[in-house]
């Protein structure tokens, strides 16, 4: 089990040089294991900040709860 908690959305470049947004689910079952279910957006961004704006505008993120791949 993970001493850290994974971050609600995951921002990555895709091969063609694009940003993508990931929401990411964390539950936890009965013996306490997180189980993360992860979603790709099916929109693309030009910069990382987009993507970011777009995840703030629509999901509620605030700041920290981004990670960059």
């Amino acid at each position: 089990m993970s001493k850290h908690p994974v971050r609600p959305f995951l921002v990555s470049k895709d091969e063609s040089g694009l940003f993508r947004l990931t929401v990411r689910e964390t539950r936890y079952n009965s013996q306490g294991y997180p189980l993360v279910t992860a979603t790709l957006q099916a929109e693309t961004f030009k910069t990382a900040s987009a993507a970011k704006v777009h995840a703030r505008d629509h999901f509620g993120a605030e700041v920290g709860d981004y990670a960059a791949k």
